[in-house]
């Protein structure tokens, strides 16, 4: 297979840059509608009082399901058609631009229990947006590096989303949210916003939409100027995408099941994983006696530490390869979760909350740059939205088996159970896993 362009030379800092801007604003993006702001303000009070038995969390559950199915559906196709590069940053600026319309429309969801659906939609929209560019965003990791510098440039992607976790949270929780009082007259943040009506959370989507706009500005300015592979494809039309799919999976069955293996795997722990940001301040509050105002602090401090990892961990990466990282990372998540379970109290979800995103980091971005050692050159798009496809396959897995173990043992620390088990198969799915012969010598060449 023909090797990219930039083989031969060296891509400029500034594109470096840019991509992982773009990784900074869709993250701490996601951060505030999915996780922290926008989901909890549609749950605890645009939904209050709503008719029917459903509770507001459970409309919230639904409709992360149909985004993640939405995902699942049209990840493989959006893979395909941006095998050409022009093609991903066609894709990528179309998402990223909808993705910050989505969340300006955020602004009109008012705190009244009739714009619920609206509320469910926009953010279900928005998620199924920034997970369909990461296809185009990941390929574009094939243009910026060679085999040997993928995974430090892939660890830096993973501390700039984190980096924008921490800023985006700061500047919303200072500027729109901090205070207290819930009087007619309260009002929440420097810039004093009127709690009446959630206008002081539906101006902080504003804010979260203007910083994807800003930092994902760069990428799609300079994306036409990445390198390209030399070997010319002729890329699929979106109505013949599931098509080439299906000859693309076949074909590498047939050739060499180890992408396959890779991928289940990879689905496997990326769902614990995220399980573990998504109980994370479940856990906190609810079983370790953390304040829901703690918990945010929290975020920011893990944010912060999860950035060191992967940084740490593109550098390892670089030295060892992206197998050992992954295999060891999540060794020491397990044992961490393990032992959370039998401890309590706040010092003991501090010290182990920290040490699981010290290593969520690493685990994250070498996965992505082990892919992207596996694929055939000019195969990145497919590779990735299979990739994605894969994790939105089994997302419910984790969150499932975490129910299962807190009703079954009674406790909410026991859920922790629950996805202990999910990364322990991902981990032993992991170790049949065989690396590429070319990724090894790369990191040879480079020792």
């Amino acid at each position: 297979m023909g090797q990219p362009e930039l083989a031969s030379g060296k891509v400029g800092r500034s594109r470096i840059v840019a991509w992982a801007l773009w990784d900074c604003g869709s993250t701490g993006l996601n951060a505030i509608v999915a996780t922290f702001v926008f989901s909890v303000y549609l749950t605890s009070s645009v939904g209050v009082g709503i008719s029917g038995s459903t509770t507001p969390a459970s409309w919230l559950g639904r409709a992360g399901a149909l985004a993640g199915l939405t995902v699942a559906l049209l990840a493989p196709l959006v893979g395909v058609w941006v095998e050409s590069p022009h093609r991903r940053r066609v894709a990528l600026s179309v998402l990223t631009c909808l993705a910050v319309a989505l969340t300006c429309a955020m602004f009109f969801i008012h705190d009244r229990p009739g714009y619920l659906w609206a509320g469910l939609v926009l953010l279900g929209a928005t998620a199924a947006c920034g997970d369909l560019a990461s296809v185009p965003y990941n390929a574009m990791l094939r243009q910026l590096s060679t085999p040997a510098t993928a995974g430090r440039i892939s660890g830096l992607g993973w501390a700039s989303g984190y980096l924008g976790n921490v800023v985006l949270l700061m500047v919303i929780y200072v500027g729109f949210i901090s205070g207290s009082g819930s009087g007619p007259d309260a009002v929440r943040g420097l810039l004093r916003l009127p709690l009446h009506d959630g206008l002081y959370v539906r101006v902080a989507m504003l804010a979260a939409a203007l910083w994807l706009a800003v930092l994902g500005l760069p990428l799609l300015l300079v994306a036409h100027r990445l390198p390209a592979p030399t070997e010319v494809y002729q890329p699929a039309s979106m109505l013949g995408g599931y098509r080439k799919l299906w000859n693309e999976i076949s074909a590498e069955w047939r050739r060499d099941r180890n992408l396959v293996y890779f991928l289940g795997a990879s689905a496997l722990f990326r769902d614990g994983l995220s399980a573990i940001f998504a109980f994370g301040a479940v856990l906190g509050v609810n079983a370790y006696g953390v304040t829901p105002a703690t918990v945010l602090i929290f975020g920011v401090a893990a944010s912060v530490v999860a950035a060191i990892g992967a940084i740490l961990g593109g550098s390892i990466d670089h030295r060892v390869g992206s197998k050992p990282v992954i295999v060891a990372s999540l060794a020491a998540i397990v044992t961490v979760t393990v032992t959370l379970m039998v401890l309590s109290g706040p010092v003991a979800f501090w010290t182990c909350g920290l040490l699981l995103a010290l290593f969520i980091g690493p685990s994250q971005s070498s996965a992505r740059a082990l892919l992207l050692h596996m694929v055939k050159d000019g195969r990145e798009g497919v590779a990735f939205g299979l990739y994605t496809m894969t994790g939105r396959a089994v997302a419910f897995v984790a969150p499932w088996l975490f129910s299962v173990f807190v009703d079954g043992f009674g406790a909410v620390r026991a859920g922790l159970g629950g996805i202990a088990v999910v990364l322990i198969a991902g981990l032993l799915a992991m170790l049949v896993v065989r690396v590429p012969p070319r990724h090894g010598a790369a990191v040879a060449e480079q020792s």
